[in-house]
């Protein structure tokens, strides 16, 4: 009680030095709103990134995975022999192994004629090997002939077509100068890697992509049967294949694909560069405006100094005006980044959120850049010496 009476009483120098400028303090203020403002666009983009692209690896009903050791991530996944799958039936545990067929294409815009890539997945539909009701709701569509399910979270000019779908017109496409029907919709969004998606019946795939042979496929769903341990049994289906298969569980499956994206690929870097940009920046603005208020008053400090205030007070006031800054400009910031943040969402149908783990984040390095700028900016005033004021 006694430190918090303290508190109260204490004269709050670091707020009125600023207030006592304040087209510099509205300056500074707008200075950190961008700092804070290009942390959270590239934390945003950062985690946009990982979230669509793993989206399908989340939803797949796998407890492990096979695919090829050439394969570099969803979108560019080499192909494997069938075999492997009927040699995986023999270890103790797996209940089931399912081939999955990849391809990334390209096809007609139903809706504008204009050529986009398109990735376009089969699988036996007697074998359900997506978690997404929209999907299992329609496993007896996509066994027709030349029928396939779109992705209505897809990227581009899709909005009349897909309000054709849902009225029940029929929609028609062209890939490999093969026509397909678009028999209904299912919701799983875009990606760095696709365009969109399209899922089908591993028959009607084999179909379109004539070159394809059935024994050749992109990826092995194993289930584990009840009561098995999948991380033990991928142990011994690692033991047990060749050294022309991987084998990951399903999570990670899922850290495969980020992983090739944070080191393989340059736009996680060029995301995690500008995360470290926005915090130079804004501890290059901070420095700059306290630097500014520690000259502009070295007299008054030298006085204090002389008056028998210690460095660690005269310090304290420098720090109470970083953390003034880091709160103040974290709100515009905050705020201009939820309106970047919907705008991208609706132009590029990213699942770009500004949570509150992420807020705290930014909140949490804009009060340590705010603090190095600080200590960066005291070195002068600790070396002040009343007798050169005077």
């Amino acid at each position: 009680m006694g430190l918090i009476e303290q508190l109260r009483r204490r004269t709050p120098l670091g707020w009125l030095q600023l207030s006592h400028e304040k087209s510099r303090l509205l300056v500074a203020l707008s200075g950190i709103a961008f700092a804070d403002l290009l942390m959270f666009m590239q934390l945003g983009f950062q985690t946009a990134l990982y979230d669509s692209n793993t989206r399908l690896h989340r939803s797949l009903q796998a407890d492990i995975v096979l695919t090829s050791p050439q394969a570099r991530n969803l979108p560019s996944l080499s192909t494997f022999s069938r075999r492997r799958l009927y040699q995986a039936m023999d270890i103790p545990g797996v209940k089931s192994a399912e081939p999955m067929y990849f391809n990334n294409t390209i096809w007609k815009n139903p809706q504008t004629h204009c050529e986009a890539g398109v990735l376009v997945i089969g699988f036996n539909p007697d074998k359900p090997a997506f978690d997404l009701p929209d999907v299992n709701q329609q496993l007896q569509v996509i066994k027709l002939p030349g029928v396939a399910l779109f992705d209505r979270g897809a990227r581009g000019d899709y909005q009349k077509a897909i309000a054709q779908i849902d009225q029940g017109k029929i929609v028609t496409a062209e890939i490999e100068r093969r026509t397909i029907i678009i028999g209904g919709l299912f919701q799983v969004g875009a990606s760095f890697g696709a365009e969109g998606n399209l899922i089908t019946s591993d028959q009607n795939f084999l179909r379109l992509f004539s070159g394809r042979q059935s024994g050749s496929v992109s990826l092995g769903l194993i289930q584990v049967k009840p009561g098995y341990d999948s991380k033990k049994v991928a142990a011994m289906l690692k033991a047990y294949m060749r050294d022309d298969v991987r084998v990951l569980t399903h999570a990670e499956f899922i850290e495969f694909e980020n992983n090739f994206w944070r080191t393989n690929s340059p736009i996680g870097f060029i995301f995690s560069l500008g995360v470290s940009m926005g915090f130079v920046v804004g501890v290059i603005i901070v420095y700059q405006v306290l630097s500014t208020d520690v000259n502009a008053h070295v007299r008054e400090y030298a006085t204090f100094k002389a008056m028998g205030y210690r460095n660690y007070y005269l310090l304290g006031v420098v720090f109470e005006e970083s953390l003034i800054l880091a709160a103040l400009g974290f709100f515009p910031g905050l705020g201009v980044s939820l309106v970047l943040y919907q705008l991208t969402r609706t132009a590029t149908n990213l699942p770009m959120y500004i949570t509150a783990i992420r807020a705290l984040q930014v909140l949490v390095l804009t009060i340590i850049m705010c603090a190095i700028s600080g200590a960066i900016a005291t070195r002068k005033l600790q070396a002040t010496d009343p007798a050169d004021m005077f």
